[in-house]
C-alpha cells in the first residue's frame, strides 16, 4: 500500500471513531441543532480528518475543528473565521490554490501542505480536556509517521497545540529536547531533518485584539516553506 492509500485509510478511520464520550455527544447535538445561518446544511456531525497530499512537505497542526465549521463542512479549518484567516495567508504565499475554504468541494487544492489536528472532534467551547486530546493523539501519531518520508517543517497553531504536538512527534519517532522546549510565536526548534516552528492560533480572539496580524502569520508560513523546501 502507498502512502497515499495508507493516508486516506488512516482518514476513514479517524472520521468513524468515537472514543471520547464527551465528544460524540457534543459534535452530534450541534450537527442535530445547528446554527440558525446553517439551517440548510446536513452537518458533518463526525471527527474531521487531516486534509492535504500525502506527500506534503509541510504540516500546520491547529487545536480541533470548530463547532459551526469543520463540524458543519467536514475539512479542517472550513467554514469559519480562523480558516477564513489561515487559508487566505497560505494562498498569499503560494501554497493554496485560492484564498478561501468554504466547503468541502470548493476545488480548494493545497500545495505541499497538509492541515491536522490532535484533536479531530468539535469540543465544547473550543476547549478538548487533557484526556480527550491524550486519547486522540494516537491518530496524529500515526499521521505523522505516514508522512515523514517527505515531511521537512511544521507549523504548530497555538500553545494547546504545541503541548499535544511535541509528545506526537517523539512517539512518531522524531528525536524532541529535553526539557521540551516552550511554545512562542515565531519559535523555531530543529528536529531530526524537520524545523518546528511556533504560530498564535487564528482564533478570533487572536485575529481581532490584533495579537496575530495577517502579516505575523505570512512570515512564519514563508519561513516554514523555505524550510520546507516549497519556494
Amino acid at each position: 500500500m502507498d502512502d497515499s492509500s495508507a493516508l486516506a485509510r488512516l482518514d476513514r478511520r479517524v472520521a468513524d471513531c468515537r472514543d471520547c464520550p464527551r465528544l460524540v455527544e457534543w459534535r452530534e447535538e450541534v450537527a442535530r441543532t445547528k446554527r440558525a445561518a446553517f439551517a440548510d446544511w446536513t452537518y458533518w456531525g463526525r471527527p474531521v480528518p487531516g486534509f492535504g497530499p500525502a506527500d506534503a512537505r509541510l504540516v500546520i497542526i491547529g487545536l480541533a475543528p470548530a463547532a459551526h465549521g469543520g463540524n458543519r463542512t467536514g475539512r479542517m479549518f472550513t467554514g469559519d473565521r480562523s480558516g477564513d484567516v489561515l487559508y487566505q495567508a497560505l494562498y498569499d504565499v503560494g501554497l493554496a490554490s485560492q484564498p478561501t475554504s468554504v466547503h468541502a468541494d470548493d476545488g480548494l487544492d493545497l500545495y505541499g501542505v497538509r492541515v491536522t489536528a490532535p484533536v479531530h472532534c468539535a469540543p465544547p467551547a473550543n476547549k478538548p480536556t487533557p484526556e480527550e486530546r491524550d486519547t486522540c493523539r494516537p491518530w496524529l501519531v500515526q499521521e505523522l509517521r505516514l508522512l515523514r518520508p517527505t515531511l521537512r517543517a511544521a507549523v504548530v497553531l497555538g500553545a494547546f497545540g504545541w503541548q499535544a504536538a511535541l509528545p506526537a512527534f517523539a512517539e512518531a519517532g522524531w528525536t524532541v529536547p529535553r526539557p521540551r522546549p516552550a511554545f512562542a510565536h515565531g519559535t523555531r526548534v530543529p528536529l531530526d531533518g524537520l524545523d518546528l516552528f511556533g504560530c498564535f492560533h487564528v482564533s478570533q480572539r487572536n485575529t481581532f485584539t490584533g495579537r496575530l496580524t495577517p502579516e505575523m502569520l505570512r512570515e512564519v508560513l514563508h519561513t516554514a516553506a523555505e524550510s520546507a523546501g516549497l519556494r
